[in-house]
């Protein structure tokens, strides 16, 4: 080896000696032991929270006993409903003795009869595994969701028996959870369901009578109108899901327009533009038709010829819609005084409370992806009607449920 090549080498290695003892000696030390405590901690208690989230049954209760034993440290845990049912436990045979097991039911049914916590000794003699029964009430809005029963061989002191409790809340505070979850679901369909109600009468009254006018005249095209009022229908009151991807939604206003074109004839100009790459996304149901619905009774109303606007665009995480008309538009101090529905337009046809819910939909938005995702409505008097949203293109928990007729677009 020659002398050049020995001192390439002895200078790498020497080099990277100096490296290693830098590394060890500026290495921060980031799991001390009371760093990892609290890590185990918190993972044990996500373990339990998932299940819970679901509300307290059996089958939550049986992937959450396990975490809560750990959580609490116990020899044994059970869980009971408010009912005093036991929906499960965790411990040895040698813990939940038939007289442990017993005495365990009558503390539960005491503790949630005084919602507070309950100690007994010995419930089965100064012989058995379980020399204590700690029972703890799991309190939601003042009311007992079930109970939470330790089993200890060792006398409870204070500090036990509140983390017993500490446990007990955290495990009540993820069932309130589940309940706000539950509510919100069941007014999200309440909300859909409302929205369904306003579809306005007088459009489906007047698809009708358009078809009828085709009837003799164009029996084709009437024929063609006809399953466009079917899907229609079909797709606004379908029972699956909240969400749909925006092709969906898209494809139902196409059915809305063509009847409101065959209605209004050549005096109704629509205008589209939409990029590819948005039309996966997936929005709250029956977002975006309403807008059109609206723009198309706004911008339509008192006139014979209007024009609508719709676009959907790639904004980075997000997608941009747009529904706008040439209408007569309003003052916009309606609009900071929260009046979102006066948008609909009044008149003797319309006065009847059919308008479309504007405030139904900026709930939903801001309900589902939080409150930077509202409507934006832009108007003046003579200057028409621009109405906004933005949707996320990616949101946790949000999921688009396929339409269930399974329909294609028909070739027209």
């Amino acid at each position: 080896m020659s002398g050049e090549l020995i001192a390439i080498t002895v200078l790498g290695t020497a080099l990277t000696v100096i490296l290693i003892v830098i590394a060890l000696r500026t290495r921060r030390v980031v799991s001390t032991p009371a760093e990892l405590a609290v890590h185990d901690t918190l993972h044990t208690a996500a373990l339990a929270a998932g299940p819970l989230r679901d509300g307290l049954t059996a089958e939550s209760a049986a992937e959450a006993i396990g975490p809560l034993r750990v959580l609490t440290a116990a020899e044994g845990v059970a869980l009971y409903g408010p009912d005093t049912t036991l929906l499960a436990r965790e411990g040895d045979e040698d813990v939940w003795t038939p007289p442990v097991s017993a005495a365990a039911g009558k503390l539960a049914a005491t503790t949630l009869r005084e919602q507070s916590p309950s100690v007994q000794r010995d419930p089965a003699g100064a012989a058995a595994l379980a020399r204590r029964l700690i029972a703890a009430p799991l309190l939601t809005d003042d009311i007992s969701a079930g109970v939470l029963v330790v089993a200890t061989r060792d006398e409870p002191g204070p500090g036990k028996i509140g983390a017993i409790t500490e446990v007990a809340r955290y495990v009540a505070s993820q069932l309130q959870l589940a309940e706000l979850d539950a509510s919100r679901a069941r007014l999200d369909r309440a909300e859909v369901l409302a929205l369904r109600a306003q579809i306005s009468p007088h459009f489906i009254y007047n698809a009708l009578n358009t078809i009828a006018s085709f009837v003799r005249t164009d029996p084709d095209r009437a024929r063609e109108l006809i399953l466009d009022f079917a899907d229609f229908t079909r797709y606004s009151f379908r029972a699956a899901g909240e969400y749909t991807p925006l092709a969906d939604e898209l494809r139902n206003i196409d059915r809305y327009l063509t009847l409101e074109r065959a209605r209004f004839g050549e005096g109704l100009t629509v205008k589209l533009q939409v990029a590819p790459e948005v039309l996966g996304v997936v929005l709250p149901f029956l977002a975006l038709q309403p807008l059109v619905e609206n723009a198309v009774r706004h911008g339509m109303a008192g006139r014979k010829t209007g024009t609508i606007s719709i676009v959907a665009r790639n904004a980075g995480p997000d997608c941009e819609l747009s529904v706008e008309d040439d209408g007569a538009g309003m003052d916009p101090e309606l609009l900071r005084t929260g009046a979102i529905d006066a948008l609909a337009p009044a008149g003797p046809a319309e006065s009847d409370g059919a308008h479309v819910g504007l405030t139904n939909v900026d709930q939903r938005l801001r309900s589902a992806f939080g409150n930077d995702y509202g409507l934006i409505v832009e108007t003046a008097v003579g200057a028409g009607t621009k109405v906004s949203m933005r949707i996320p293109k990616f949101a946790a928990g949000i999921r688009a449920v396929a339409s269930p007729d399974g329909r294609e677009p028909r070739t027209r």
